[in-house]
C-alpha cells in the first residue's frame, strides 16, 4: 500500500487512481469535496501513518484560524468592526503563520538531527498551501465562507499532497468549485498529460539517473573532466525531468477529478535569464515566494539596495526551505546573486542582446545543480576540481567519458530534443490525432514495463 504515494507506481496509476476517480465521481456534488479529504486521507496515511495525525491537526487548526479571519472581515464589510476586530484577524495571522512556519522549520531541524525519516511527506507542499490560505483570507482573497470539506480538501488534495504544485484555494475550491463537473475532453486531457509524465520519469529521468550514480561510484575525486560536465548535465536532466514528469502526472490527475490543468514548468531551458528560468521552473512555488515573502518584505519598490535585500532573504529562504545543509544556502545564494547581476550591472547589456541570457541558463544553471545534489562540501569542492582542472589538477583519463557516453547518449539527446518548446508543444496541440494517440499509447504501457521490472524510484523531491 506505501507505493501508492508514488505517483509512477502501478499502485497509483491502476489501484488507487481510478478507485479515488470513481468513487469521487459517483459521489453527488454536494458530498465530492468530503470524500476528496477522506481519499487524500486514505492515500497519505498509506504512505506514512505515522505523521497522519500531524496533517489532521494541521488541517482542523487552520481552518479554525482562517475561519476567525474569515468573521472579522465580514464584521468590516457589514460596517460593525472595531479596533479589536483589527487585532483578532492580525492575530490570527500571526498565529497561524508562527504554528504553520514553526512545525516546517520543527521537523526540517529533526530531520537534519536525527535523519528523513522525521520529515513527514510533502510537510512543505501542504504548509506552504496553509500559509497561502491564511494569507488570502487576511486579505479578503477569498470572498466567501469556505466549509471544512472545502479548506480539508484543499490541504490534503491527494495529487498534489506530496509534491506540489502549490495550488491557491480560488483556483479549484472557491464557491463554483462545488459545481465542478469534470468533462470528457477534460478526463482524455489528463491521461495524456498522465501518460507524459510517466515518459518523462520512467522513460528519461529513472534512466539518466543511472549515469549519476556510476559517478558516484567512481569517486567524484577520480573521474575526468568530460565525465564530470556529462554528469552535471545528466544530473540537469534527471532532476528536470523527474520534477517536470511528477508535475504533468500530478496536474493530469487532479484534471481527472475536474480541476483545470496547473502549469509548472514552462520550458525553464527556453529561458533568456536566470530569473525568466525561475519563473518558469516550479512555477507555482516561484509565485509563492513572490506573492507572500518577497511583495510583503516591499518586493522592487525599495529602491536598489532594498530590492537586493529583498532578493537576498527570498533566495536564502528558498535555499533553506530545499535543506538544512550549507550547500543549499550555497546555492540559494549563488542564484540570488546571479538574479541581482542580471537585474542590475548587467540589465543594459541584456536588453541590447538578449540572446547572452541563455548562456546562464545552458551554462551556470547545471553547475548550480551540482551544489545542489550533493550536500558534503569536501566532495562538492571535488567536484568543482573535476569540472575546472586547474593550478596543475588536470583533466584526468578520458576513458571513463568514452565509455560512458555512447550509453547514454540517445537519452541526451532525447532529453534535448524535449527541452525544444515547440516539441512538447506540439504533441499537446495534436494530442488528438490518431498518430499521437497510437504514440502515447505505446509509450504508456512501454513505461508499465519499466514500472514493473524496476519496482519503480521515488521522485527526488520526495526529500523536501
Amino acid at each position: 500500500m506505501q507505493n501508492i504515494v508514488l505517483l509512477s507506481s502501478t499502485e497509483f496509476i491502476f489501484r488507487f487512481l481510478p478507485a479515488a476517480a470513481v468513487v469521487y465521481l459517483l459521489t453527488p456534488v454536494k458530498y465530492r469535496n468530503m470524500v476528496l479529504f477522506l481519499e487524500s486521507i486514505l492515500f497519505y496515511a498509506a504512505g506514512t501513518l505515522k505523521f497522519t495525525a500531524v496533517l489532521l491537526v494541521l488541517t482542523l487548526l487552520n481552518y479554525l484560524l482562517g475561519n476567525q479571519m474569515f468573521t472579522c472581515n465580514y464584521l468590516t464589510v457589514c460596517g460593525e468592526s472595531d479596533d479589536s476586530t483589527d487585532r483578532k484577524k492580525k492575530v490570527s495571522l500571526i498565529l497561524a503563520v508562527l504554528l504553520d512556519a514553526g512545525v516546517l522549520t520543527a521537523f526540517k531541524v529533526l530531520a537534519l538531527a536525527e535523519g528523513a525519516s522525521w520529515l513527514p511527506l510533502g510537510i512543505s507542499f501542504y504548509i506552504f498551501k496553509m500559509i497561502s490560505y491564511q494569507a488570502d483570507m487576511y486579505t479578503a482573497r477569498i470572498r466567501q465562507r469556505p466549509p471544512f470539506s472545502a479548506a480539508a480538501a484543499y490541504f490534503t488534495m491527494f495529487p498534489q499532497l506530496t509534491q506540489g504544485p502549490i495550488m491557491r484555494y480560488n483556483d479549484g475550491f472557491r464557491r463554483k468549485g462545488l459545481l465542478r463537473k469534470p468533462r470528457l475532453e477534460s478526463f482524455e486531457d489528463g491521461l495524456v498529460y498522465i501518460t507524459l509524465g510517466l515518459c518523462m520519469k520512467v522513460l528519461l529521468a529513472d534512466r539518466i539517473g543511472i549515469l549519476w550514480n556510476e559517478i558516484d561510484k567512481i569517486g567524484y575525486e577520480s573521474i575526468s573532466t568530460p565525465l564530470a560536465w556529462l554528469g552535471a548535465y545528466g544530473y540537469t536532466f534527471r532532476l528536470y525531468y523527474d520534477f517536470w514528469g511528477y508535475s504533468l502526472i500530478a496536474a493530469g490527475s487532479a484534471m481527472l477529478l475536474g480541476f483545470d490543468f496547473i502549469e509548472n514548468f514552462h520550458h525553464p531551458y527556453a529561458a533568456t535569464g536566470i530569473g525568466d528560468f525561475y519563473r518558469r521552473w516550479h512555477a507555482t512555488l516561484g509565485a509563492w515566494f513572490r506573492d507572500y515573502i518577497y511583495i510583503p518584505l516591499g518586493g522592487s519598490r525599495c529602491g536598489t539596495a532594498g530590492t537586493i535585500r529583498n532578493l537576498l532573504i527570498v533566495w536564502l529562504i528558498t535555499g533553506l526551505w530545499h535543506g538544512g545543509t550549507f550547500n543549499f544556502v550555497i546555492w540559494g545564494l549563488v542564484l540570488g546573486l546571479m538574479i541581482i547581476l542580471e537585474k542590475f550591472p548587467l540589465k543594459k547589456l541584456r536588453e541590447k542582446a538578449p540572446f547572452l541570457g541563455r548562456i546562464p541558463v545552458l551554462v551556470i544553471i547545471p553547475l548550480t545543480w551540482v551544489i545542489f545534489a550533493i550536500p558534503d562540501l569536501p566532495k562538492l569542492a571535488a567536484y568543482f576540481t573535476r569540472l575546472f582542472p586547474f593550478f596543475g589538477a588536470g583533466a584526468g583519463n578520458p576513458a571513463d567519458f568514452l565509455r560512458l557516453f555512447p550509453v547514454y547518449a540517445p537519452l541526451f539527446a532525447a532529453a534535448v530534443v524535449l527541452c525544444v518548446p515547440a516539441v512538447f508543444d506540439a504533441i499537446v496541440r495534436f494530442r488528438k490525432s490518431v498518430p499521437v494517440v497510437l504514440l502515447l499509447g505505446a509509450a504508456f504501457w512501454y513505461c508499465v514495463y519499466f514500472m514493473v521490472t524496476s519496482g519503480g524510484n521515488t521522485f527526488m523531491y520526495f526529500s523536501f
